[in-house]
């Protein structure tokens, strides 16, 4: 007798605590999120040490704006965008690339960097290239008039990620075109896995074209095109970094 109740009562904890059929599943963490709605990345954000990434005389040997150039399809006439163009490395090599019809918007958050730029650009008189202070989560940039953006070794230090992805999309042109180059390794150590910067573009409508490892050991390039449609800030859910 005694047995048969114990053995009634291990079957009845064992129903009692398997879920029901259709029930709902755990609630996931919440997510951490802005005043304005966007998710904070769910990684490290690297901190912005200088305005160039490496040596002029590097990347030269690497061709690495040649290379970035005829990935993106960058011809004359075009308008591209340099986001934290910092001394402005490519910005004065692209300028000569889409001529004196085309535009360069030169962009970075800190103006310390664009003074400098500015002035280089006026000394060596390129009128085609513009200044833009922008926001960290904001490249400022005008709506619909950018045929080409490209944001090289400094993805890794953007703060909010999903809201500067969701600002750019309204300033591209129908068809436009991201170019990102960085290094295949974390964030905090100044770069971006490939898969992660796929995973954030995407949570934000953008959609991989291509990636390939540059030349001269200069990263890696993925291109993305932009998005007619952005999702609302509050349906954007993080991606997770590599752990």
């Amino acid at each position: 007798m005694r047995l048969g109740l114990a053995l009634f009562a291990v079957l009845a904890t064992a129903a009692c605590s398997k879920p029901s059929e259709g029930a709902a599943p755990p609630a996931p963490a919440a997510v951490e999120r802005f005043p304005d709605g966007f998710p904070k990345p769910d990684r490290p954000v690297a901190g912005i040490v200088a305005p160039a990434w490496s040596s002029g005389p590097d990347r030269d040997a690497a061709d690495e704006s040649g290379q970035l150039i005829r990935a993106l399809g960058i011809k004359r006439g075009m308008t591209v965008a340099d986001i934290g163009a910092g001394s402005g490395y490519h910005t004065l090599r692209l300028s000569p690339a889409v001529g004196p019809e085309g535009i360069v918007y030169a962009e970075d958050i800190v103006e310390s960097y664009i003074s400098g730029l500015r002035r280089e650009a006026e000394r060596r008189g390129l009128k085609n290239v513009r200044i833009i202070v922008g926001k960290g989560d904001d490249p400022s940039l005008p709506p619909r008039s950018i045929d080409r953006a490209v944001l090289v070794h400094m993805y890794h230090e953007i703060e909010s990620p999903y809201a500067l992805l969701w600002n750019l999309a309204a300033q591209m042109k129908p068809g436009g075109r991201v170019g990102v180059i960085d290094l295949d390794r974390p964030t905090q150590s100044h770069g971006t896995p490939p898969r992660l910067l796929r995973c954030e573009f995407e949570a934000v409508g953008y959609r991989q074209l291509g990636r390939r490892v540059m030349d001269g050991g200069v990263g890696y390039i993925a291109i993305f095109e932009a998005p007619d449609e952005r999702p609302k800030p509050a349906d954007i859910m993080p991606c997770r970094a590599p752990r």
